[in-house]
Formats: structure tokens, sequence, C-alpha cells
């Protein structure tokens, strides 16, 4: 799998823009982790795409990032925070959906409506987008099986593939590779089932990962995964081609991070600084 050009004669957007809706009060390091990652595998603009308290976080940590303020309901996103996002879409720009949106408790009535009318949004403008955690738990809310035209790559852990496919997380797990297949039939798109030995799968076609240990199940590392798949479609990859690198990428730069801070240690925040370590490996193996 070719990592994306470089040429010389470039500008920031010569490497994609990527508008990234994620964050809630109880979650804003979601948003963090998934913005840093899509900067740090190559994507040349990203804006974060969050409530005001969000924005404020992650700007403090994150100078790197383009800021959205979006309209809040209680802990999280507002309905009427569609409407913000399509005025902010234009030819070339992806999108990833879902990091950390929830939050715990009350306060999350409008994020059904909102995830499928913002999907709905993305389909329409063909939209190249990633949808992960809640963004993947309020469209199985939602009840629509909607057809993503292979625009999406869906990330799902087995609970969430579960939701997905209205079934045990115990029977997702029994086989693997029929159940991610049959998301990606149902939705006619890239599906991710996160994991050990992360298989992606579009229609009968799949690839099992070969790369990660268990330096990578912390809280946040799947934010990590969605950024760099989103930086990689920024960079026009193909999303079946950007899902099965950017699990690589992400498998790597647990492998690299382990060596020095042992799998115990390693945190989800770390993983963005060993992200450009992961790469410069894929290069060397290709010398």
């Amino acid at each position: 799998m070719q990592l994306p050009l470089r040429p010389k004669d470039s500008n920031k957007f010569t490497f994609g823009n990527v508008l990234n809706i994620a964050g809630s009060l109880n979650y804003r390091g979601a948003a963090y982790l998934s913005s840093v990652s899509a900067l740090r595998v190559g994507a040349g603009y990203v804006t974060l795409a969050a409530i005001p308290p969000v924005v404020e976080s992650v700007a403090a940590q994150l100078p790197d990032a383009v800021y959205l303020p979006l309209p809040q309901n209680g802990p999280t996103l507002s309905k009427e925070a569609v409407d913000v996002i399509a005025s902010r879409l234009s030819p070339g720009t992806v999108c990833s959906l879902g990091c950390g949106i929830s939050a715990i408790g009350n306060g999350v009535e409008d994020l059904p409506a909102f995830v499928v009318s913002t999907i709905e949004v993305f389909l329409q403008r063909e939209i190249p987008f990633v949808l992960d955690a809640d963004g993947l738990n309020m469209l199985a809310k939602s009840g629509r099986a909607l057809d993503l035209k292979t625009l999406a790559v869906m990330t799902p852990h087995p609970k969430e593939l579960s939701r997905l496919l209205n079934t045990t997380e115990e029977d997702v797990q029994k086989n693997r590779i029929d159940a991610v297949q049959e998301a990606s039939r149902k939705f006619n798109t890239v599906v991710l089932l996160k994991g050990h030995r992360s298989i992606v799968a579009c229609g009968n076609r799949f690839r099992i990962n070969e790369f990660g240990n268990s330096a990578l199940a912390k809280a946040g590392s799947g934010d990590c995964l969605t950024g760099i798949i989103a930086g990689l479609l920024a960079q026009k990859m193909d999303p079946l081609d950007a899902a099965i690198l950017g699990a690589k990428i992400h498998g790597l730069a647990g492998e690299i991070a382990a060596t020095e801070l042992s799998e115990y240690g390693v945190l989800a925040s770390d993983l963005p600084r060993y992200i450009p370590r992961s790469i410069l490996q894929i290069q060397n193996q290709r010398l």
C-alpha cells in the first residue's frame, strides 16, 4: 500500500481539508486526538467543528488547527449544527464524525437526528467521511440503513458493530469476517472492525491488519485511528486504501511507542507523536 505522494510544488490545500466534528463536555480529548492525528498523517488543513467549550479546550493545546464553534444543546451538539456544517463544506473537503460527541447521562436527545441529517448532507455533496464512535451508535439508534455510496469508512469496535447489525457482541466476535462483510454490504461502504487483527472489508473483499499490540487498548486510541484515516482521505486516497493503510500506520505507531514506553504505559495522547515514526518506517521499508 503506497503512501500518498508529496509533490514539491505544493501548498496546504494540496494535501486536503479535514472537517472534524467531534467532542462534548465529557469527551474533549476525543476532539483533540482525532484532530491532531489527521495533521500528523499529512493533511494540509484541519478544522475542528465542536461546541464552544470543546473548541476552547482543544485550541489551548493545538494551535495548528482551525476552529468552528457549533450550536450547543446541553453537554453536546444541537441539531441546528447541521446547517453550520453544511455551510463549510466545499470541494476537496473530507469529514470525520462521531469521536466523543455523546455525553455521560442525559442531554443527547438531538444526536440521532443530527447524525443522520449530517450524513445525508455528506451524501448529497459526495463528501468522503469517517464515521466512528457515537456517530455509529446514533446511526444504529436511528434504525436507518443508509446507503453510504462507498464514500465512508465506518470504524466500529465489536459492540458498536453489534448495534449496527442488530445482533450481539458475542455473535460478532464468533465470526468477525462475516460480521464486517455483512455490515459493509448493509451500508454499501468500507467497514473497519477494530480489535486484535482488525479487519477491513468492502463488500466481499477483506484485509486483515497484522500490526498493533495491547498498547492500543486504551481509551482514545480509536480517535487517533479516525484522524489518521480522515487525513489519508484528505490526501485523495480511496476509502478502502485509506482504511487499510490507516490501520497499519496506527498499529505501527503503537508498536514503536511500546518499545520506549512499554505496552502498559502508552497513552492515546502519546500515539500522535509516533505517527511520523510509523510513516518513516513504512517509507524505509520501500527503499
